[in-house]
Formats: structure tokens, sequence, C-alpha cells
């Protein structure tokens, strides 16, 4: 009776072991991955930051783009983006293959270049690299973005 009751104990050990290695892995596979970002830029490809606002935190957060300097919020940077982009009449943004994705418990932090190419409303297009920086805060079951920083090297 007593060895039944040690099977029984261990099989318990074993199956809870078990489930938190599949649960862990399940919370990695939901967590933002390079295919999850370059939609992001798929979504800013359209010049349209109403595309993409389902993937950013409201409320207080940072957001560093090319012009202006800083955002206090997504409503703010959905606005100053908007202007920004007023200008062009297509674009594509294209992650290149170093990007990388850092899981830090209810974030996951990554970085990454991306080839733009932006064509503006009179014909003249703008092309090169720029710099990416993200942060995702996992809310409400959904990763988005609380922070991010985009820079274009000087040359």
């Amino acid at each position: 009776m007593k060895s039944h009751r040690v099977a029984f104990v261990a099989c318990i050990c074993a199956g809870i072991v078990v489930a938190n290695g599949f649960a862990e892995q399940m919370s990695r596979a939901k967590s933002p991955d390079k295919a999850y970002c370059q939609k992001i830029w798929d979504g800013w490809s359209t010049l349209d930051p109403s595309n993409v606002a389902k993937l950013y935190a409201s409320g207080t957060h940072t957001f560093f783009d090319i012009a202006p300097l800083r955002y206090a919020s997504w409503g703010e940077y959905e606005k100053g983006v908007r202007q920004e982009l007023a200008d062009y009449k297509s674009a594509k943004f294209t992650m290149n293959d170093d990007a990388m994705l850092h899981p830090a418990g209810s974030y996951v932090w990554g970085t990454a270049t991306v080839k733009y190419e932006m064509t503006h409303k009179n014909g003249k297009v703008d092309s090169g690299d720029m710099r990416w920086t993200v942060v995702f805060e996992k809310q409400d079951g959904r990763w988005l973005i609380v922070h991010e920083h985009v820079s274009v090297p000087m040359q």
C-alpha cells in the first residue's frame, strides 16, 4: 500500500513538472517573435498609425522617433507621426536579419535594424537603414509596445 502512495505521489510530481514546463513553453510561444515584429513594420508601411494603434499601450509611455524627439504617450505619438508621414505616398519597412528578442518575465525587449524606402508625394525617394529598440509588456494577455526608439544614423 505504501509503495502505491509513493508511486502516486511520484506521478503527481512528474505531472506537475511536465505541466509547468508545458505552460512555460506555451507562454514563450506566445511572446513576440520576429514575424510579429515584421507585422508591426508592415502596419507602419501603410503610413496610417491607426493600423498599428492596437499594438501600442495607452497611457503614459515614452516613444522616441526620428522627428520630433520624444512622445509621452501613444496619443501624442500617433498625432505627431501622422503629421510627419503626411508628406509621403508610400513606404516599405523590412527588418534586417539582425533582430534579437529577449524575454524578461512580463516584458520582452528587442533590437533590430530596419531597411526603409519611403516615397514623398513629389516622387523623391528616401532609403536607408534605421535602428529600432522596442519593449513589449504583456497586458491583458496581449503583448503591447510600451517603449520604442527609432533613429537613423548620422551620415
